[in-house]
């Protein structure tokens, strides 16, 4: 057996034990609930398992505004993620490859950012409600600005630490500006751009299940408030660990995709 090939195995095995230890700890945490225990009411891992079986056996059903099944509220979230997602990088990517390219616009915009950057997405919520007066698109406005700060900076760094030889010879060439941006701009600073992106789709994870907390209806978030409401503790055990598996999923693709497009000079 070769060394990667142990360590690979090794590794597993490590993992398969912290499991066991996970689920042994929370059996015995759910246990000491069933005798007044500080865990009273929390269920084990064999009753979230059996929930979990069922929910996923019917995924979509619909039968009315406060029961559907898990498959289809996972559908409106991804939804709006999806939109919000895509438009805050279009935005920061353009708004990215602005600042990068010119070091005065950018020391210029920067007390702006430094300010706005650190406010939660969840505060803008209210004035989204207020303004646009519709709760999905004010939460499709908090993916917007959650996405939004991530993809930007790192956009600008990208753009700023493009060899000064690429963008001469272009010049030299006299390529056309969208040429320029799309044969050498993005293509140079598109490992950057990536890492921006990585971080802004677990950020806007979050930030949805929070969000559809809020404003109720439909999402994973209503879904864990109003299984919460039920005293359903399965299935918001369920979903909490269902949101993790997405948002790994969602991490990983992007991860696949930043390794397509890395490179070394």
């Amino acid at each position: 057996m070769t060394a990667g090939r142990r360590e690979r195995v090794r590794t597993v095995v490590y993992s398969l034990v912290l499991l066991v230890i996970f689920l042994g700890a929370w059996q015995a945490l759910a246990g000491a609930g069933g005798k007044g225990g500080k865990g009273s009411g929390i269920p084990g891992p064999v009753a979230v398992a059996q929930t979990s079986w069922d929910m996923l056996a019917d995924p979509f059903y619909d039968r009315g505004p406060n029961d559907k099944g898990f498959g289809l509220q996972l559908g409106y979230s991804l939804g709006r993620l999806i939109v919000g997602y895509l438009a805050a990088s279009v935005v920061a990517i353009m708004l990215g490859v602005a600042l990068g390219s010119s070091p005065a616009l950018f020391k210029a915009a920067n007390p702006f950012i430094q300010i706005l950057k650190p406010v939660s997405p969840l505060a803008w919520m209210p004035l989204f409600l207020y303004t646009i007066k519709n709760a999905g698109q004010a939460a499709v406005l908090v993916i917007f600005m959650s996405s939004l700060w991530p993809t930007m900076a790192n956009t600008a760094f990208g753009v700023a630490s493009i060899r000064k030889d690429y963008l001469n010879v272009s010049r030299l060439l006299q390529l056309s500006w969208p040429r320029r941006f799309f044969q050498v701009i993005l293509p140079a600073a598109a490992p950057a751009i990536l890492a921006g992106l990585r971080i802004s789709i677990g950020s806007a994870w979050v930030a949805i299940v929070a969000a559809e907390m809020l404003i109720g209806g439909t999402g994973v978030g209503y879904f864990v408030w109003n299984e919460w409401n039920n005293l359903a503790l399965n299935s918001v055990i369920f979903a909490i660990l269902a949101i993790g598996v997405v948002g790994v999923l969602l991490d990983f693709g992007l991860g696949r995709v930043a390794k397509l497009v890395a490179y070394t000079d």
